[in-house]
């Protein structure tokens, strides 16, 4: 079999090196293979992934159509030859073989068939979609008629359900639905029938490829990179996000917060199901109209998935059909899943077993491109890791006990077993921590240490080693206890109502008294409307994400213990007070959950703009993942721009010969300081346009900056380039960016003393990721020091430690002292990669620091770096060769 193709649609005339990645991506997808793609930012590696993919995919479907035709064909002669030879026979077969034969035959015939009638169905009404616009406005016309019959529906029984609310809302809360977790919740949803029988809304899912990416806007990027592809009228693709991000129910979306946006959506979906199957329901009290979702009829999201299938739309666009169409975007796109032939989703849905399912996306037989995948290792650690503190813990365990007496009479005596058990398991967390449940964490003092456990040997101190948490994990699923009890305490938070039922027991009522003084006490802190600075802001707002839902947390936290023992790490930190307290799961061993994407899938490609370094990677994820050597295929392409557009330095020392050696015991000297800023000087000189200067930590960056404030190093920068630095907030990284750029602009056309603009950045910060310095926004990228992790991080420690153990020495370091230089490579290479952005762009590149010179680090560098970058032991021949280089930019613009 062919492994490779001649040509590649592709919307203009391709670079060779777009040529050679499409043709190894095809042979790695044709293959089976698991394959490192590296492509740098600029060189077109959206398109080349496109179009080298679905070309793959077309022919792969085109060989499927032929080998299906030729079986039919076969097995319709051998069924017909069969026939012949029975009634022609004058002696008596076997009988139980010629009818095993025979119904074998007759199945595969009768497969074949339903499949291809099946896709023929399924082209046709692709292809009316895409051709008979007449079809969209009749769907709109009819959609907004119901939607008017809806509305009239709605507004004669609001009173109604407004009279009624609590009594509806606590039926809601504790009610034991047999199976009332989202993913069988939407299993029911998918199940539904319409009136077409011959369009039923579930599907096989036919072969495709999952495209995941990190951000929802690079999502995005890549969508418009395939409506722009000679594929685009052909693919049938859909975008999977959160309802978040794709309800369209406005009631809904000013909820504001992820949980209840979803909360209330998957109440609205029990709602529509008890009333399409009363039968099936669960048994309440009569009461009103419970709401169903306006925009979740099965005829309308029918019509919009095939709206969807039949033209490429990103997010935007999805949620502008479904507001056209008043159907649903989240669930329809669940609905287009199996037909779809390019699935486009964040990496936490592919990666993470739990939301894969929920999503409805299946891996088996079918291929994943996990873009910008520089720190895959990392995302799989942060996905499967969890951290609780200790006012979480006694919040949920406050919350858990409320709900617990409440509803006692009414709950099974199962669920009230599993409940203590769950109290019992938040009791022994929070003993670890050195505190007491039913007191207030904010006063608990703890002793200040950080204590590094085996998950067995944590479960052993909590005293909870006899609790079976996969028992506790599956009941969590089933009940979904942490949704129940968040909409239990939202309905009473605040209200002034006791959350306690009256007990004849005095016993009873001293116990709870506490811990009702307590939540009174939360709630009256809530309720107090804190005052905090600009700086305590971000993390005030995040601490409101993780204090919404306590419970939930407990969850992911118990769910993260039953990984196995080996493959993870409990840190317990102790902080003064139980409050500040917390306790961390640390997943040390990613490869245990990406095995299993990788086994499923025919073929993974990982892929990014800088890969490098890529040995750490798969020793990390592959090889400890079971995949050998012979399945992976590495693919490293240079860049498109020539090698005169880059000047990559190395410098040793600076202009008065100062060492540059930025380590930890020297950075911090007046001297090395003070040559750094020589250093800057110089190249701001020199250098037009923009100048970005990343510093190794923000710590860092402070203090060298206020050095040369005060020893006038930043006033003669400013003389040079307006300077700018990188904000605090995340929302404020528009604004200076967009301030930075005109005044490069302005200086570009007015002259004067100003050449530009300078940049200070950090590396791993906000601007050293998916920010572009293109043209004259970045025409220099200067690096100060390394910036390697903290080597004292427990954390880091562990990590490495369990790397030693597990992973072969190589090239004489151990695989811990390996991943600190391969974790600072590749923040660096991050960074400095975002000034060439396209074939026509240049840039300079300025490492200071004598440590890149180590043939160890340089060969960590992206290869179209590392290929022209030069070493200077001095400043003076580095500073003339940065001199002629933009010299000689400027000669060819006049």
């Amino acid at each position: 079999m062919e492994s490779g193709r001649a040509r590649f649609p592709f919307p203009f005339q391709p670079y060779d090196i777009q040529e050679q990645f499409m043709q190894a991506l095809y042979c790695a997808l044709e293959q089976g293979k698991v394959g490192i793609f590296e492509s740098p930012t600029g060189t077109g590696k959206s398109l080349s992934l496109i179009c080298g993919a679905l070309s793959w995919l077309t022919d792969y479907e085109d060989r499927r159509r032929q080998e299906a035709a030729a079986l039919l064909q076969d097995g319709e002669a051998a069924l017909s030859s069969a026939r012949s030879s029975s009634t022609s026979s004058s002696a008596e077969p076997d009988w139980i073989t010629d009818f095993v034969q025979k119904k074998a035959e007759r199945d595969l015939v009768s497969k074949l068939k339903e499949e291809e009638l099946k896709r023929k169905k399924r082209e046709e009404r692709l292809e009316m979609i895409r051709n008979n616009v007449q079809l969209k406005y009749a769907m709109k016309r009819k959609s907004c008629e119901d939607d008017e019959a809806f509305k009239l529906l709605h507004l004669s029984k609001e009173e109604e359900r407004d009279s009624s609310e609590d009594k509806e809302d606590e039926d809601l809360i504790i009610a034991e639905y047999e199976s009332d977790d989202e993913s069988k919740s939407k299993s029911r949803f998918c199940a539904a029938e319409d009136d077409d029988d011959d369009d039923e809304l579930v599907e096989e899912h036919v072969t495709k490829i999952y495209y995941c990416s990190r951000t929802h806007s690079q999502l995005a990027q890549f969508v418009h990179e395939v409506q722009k592809s000679p594929f685009s009228k052909d693919v049938s693709l859909v975008t999977l996000a959160s309802r978040q991000n794709l309800c369209v129910n406005e009631e809904v979306r000013g909820l504001g917060s992820i949980q209840r946006i979803n909360d209330r959506c998957m109440e609205m979906q029990r709602n529509k199901h008890e009333k399409q199957h009363p039968e099936d329901g669960v048994k309440r009290k009569r009461g009103p109209t419970k709401t169903v979702c306006p925009y979740n009829k099965t005829s309308a999201l029918q019509q919009m998935r095939d709206e969807v299938l039949g033209m490429v739309r990103d997010i935007e666009q999805l949620l502008k059909l479904g507001r056209e169409t008043q159907s649903c975007p989240y669930y329809t796109t669940r609905l287009a899943v199996p037909p779809a032939q390019l699935v486009v989703l964040p990496y936490q849905m592919v990666l993470h077993e739990a939301t894969r399912k929920a999503a409805g996306v299946k891996l088996n037989g079918q291929v994943v491109i996990i873009d910008e995948a520089h720190n895959l290792s990392d995302t799989l650690s942060c996905i499967h890791s969890a951290e609780l503190n200790g006012a979480q813990l006694c919040r949920a365990h406050c919350q858990l006990t409320q709900y617990s007496d409440r509803y006692r009479s009414r709950l099974k005596a199962k669920n009230l077993m599993y409940i203590k058990q769950i109290l019992f398991v938040t009791e022994g967390l929070v003993r670890v921590l050195g505190g007491k449940v039913g007191q207030n964490p904010q006063t608990q003092t703890t002793q200040t240490e950080t204590e590094m456990l085996t998950i067995n040997n944590f479960l052993f101190k909590a005293q909870i080693d006899n609790i079976n948490l996969f028992k506790l994990q599956k009941y969590f699923e089933k009940s979904i206890i942490s949704r129940k009890l968040c909409g239990f305490v939202e309905k009473y938070a605040g209200s002034g109502v006791s959350l306690h039922t009256k007990s004849n027991s005095n016993k009873e009522n001293r116990r709870t008294e506490g811990l009702n003084r307590y939540l009174q006490a939360l709630q009256s802190n809530q309720s107090a409307a804190p005052v905090y600075s600009s700086d305590q802001q971000g993390s005030v707002e995040a601490d409101k994400v993780l204090s919404a839902s306590p419970m939930m947390q407990v969850e992911s936290f118990l769910m993260a213990l039953t990984n196995s023992n080996t493959d993870g790490r409990v840190v317990v930190h102790r902080q003064g007070t139980l409050s500040d307290s917390n306790v961390k799961f640390l997943l040390l061993n990613p490869a245990v959950h990406f095995a299993q994407v990788l086994k499923e899938c025919r073929a993974v490609i990982i892929a990014g703009g800088t890969m490098q370094p890529v040995s750490d990677f798969k020793q990390e994820l592959l090889f400890s993942a079971g995949v050998g050597a012979e399945r992976i295929t590495e693919f490293s392409c240079g860049h498109v721009i020539p090698p005169e557009n880059i000047l990559p330095l190395i410098l040793c020392s600076g202009p008065s010969g100062q060492e540059l050696d930025f380590t930890f015991q020297n950075r911090d000297s007046p001297r090395m300081m003070d040559e750094t800023g020589r250093v800057l000087t110089n190249v701001c000189n020199v250098v037009p346009g923009g100048v970005v200067c990343f510093f190794p930590s923000y710590d860092y960056s402070r203090k060298i900056i206020a050095h040369w404030g005060a020893s006038g190093a930043l006033t003669r920068l400013a003389n040079k380039k307006k300077i700018f630095q990188e904000p605090k907030k995340a929302s404020q990284v528009e604004q200076v960016l967009s301030e930075f750029s005109r005044c490069i602009q302005r200086c570009a056309v007015d002259g004067g003393g100003l050449t530009g603009a300078l940049l200070f950045s950090v590396v791993g910060g906000k601007m050293s990721e998916g920010i572009n310095f293109s043209d004259d926004l970045g025409r220099c990228v200067v690096m100060v020091g390394m910036p390697y992790p903290n080597i004292k991080s427990p954390e880091l420690r562990e990590k490495m430690s369990y790397l030693d153990k597990h992973l072969p020495h190589t090239g004489g370091r151990s695989p811990g002292q390996a991943l600190i230089e391969n974790l600072c490579m590749k923040a660096v290479n991050q960074s400095i990669g975002r000034a060439i952005r396209h074939r026509g762009d240049y840039s300079s590149i300025v490492l200071c620091d004598r440590r890149y010179s180590r043939p160890t680090t340089l060969s960590k560098l992206p290869t179209w770096i590392k290929d022209r970058t030069s070493t200077h032991a001095s400043f003076g021949p580095a500073f003339a060769a940065l001199r002629k280089f933009f010299l000689g930019k400027k000669q060819k613009q006049l």
